[in-house]
């Protein structure tokens, strides 16, 4: 090797070291805190008027709580109705199924043909099903399908938004926690 392929090499290895100091010093900083994903279950306090087991749903705050003690509950984070689809009222949870099948509602395809018309005769469960992996059924008091569910997702970003038509979407793991600890007949308020 000659002088000049030496001092070739020398000088960016010099540039190189010179710069080393601040290359450590940028990986050892402390990383900036990530926000915590506030749809994770948590357990949270809430009124303890609502009876053990019951699903209470405040939808504008876009949560799902489960009580499993007086004054305590699972909170999910849930997709709630758009506009004026968001349904409220009580029900109780008159079927439960794993994996269910899909069929837009007549409303849904008049409101929204072009998205909804190819499915008119349903879509079988699965992972492509925009009902997810569970299936909650809401009844009324007369024990009629509502037509309102809690359910999966196969678009979990949903999670915290007014996007359905009208149904309470969970994020699978979550709903399947749920179905898992929900028996049918269990009273959901939704606000």
């Amino acid at each position: 090797m000659n002088r000049r392929q030496m001092i070739s090499l020398a000088l960016p290895m010099a540039v190189a070291l010179a710069a080393a100091p601040s290359l450590v010093m940028a990986q050892s900083a402390p990383a900036a805190p990530v926000a915590a994903d506030p749809y994770v279950p948590t357990e949270v306090a809430i009124r303890d008027d609502f009876e053990v087991g019951s699903i209470v749903v405040v939808s504008r705050d876009f949560f799902l709580y489960h009580v499993v003690a007086p004054g305590r509950a699972i909170r999910y984070g849930v997709a709630v109705g758009k506009d004026e689809l968001v349904w409220k009222g009580k029900a109780t949870i008159g079927r439960k199924v794993e994996w269910p099948s899909w069929r837009p509602t007549q409303d849904m395809i008049e409101r929204n043909p072009d998205a909804y018309q190819k499915y008119a005769d349903g879509m079988p469960g699965g992972p492509k099903n925009p009902l997810g992996a569970r299936a909650l059924y809401l009844y009324n008091a007369q024990g009629q399908d509502t037509a309102i569910r809690i359910h999966g997702t196969t678009d979990p970003g949903s999670i915290g938004r007014a996007v359905s038509n009208g149904c309470l979407r969970m994020r699978n793991e979550a709903v399947i926690s749920l179905f898992d600890q929900v028996p049918v007949g269990t009273p959901v308020y939704v606000f």
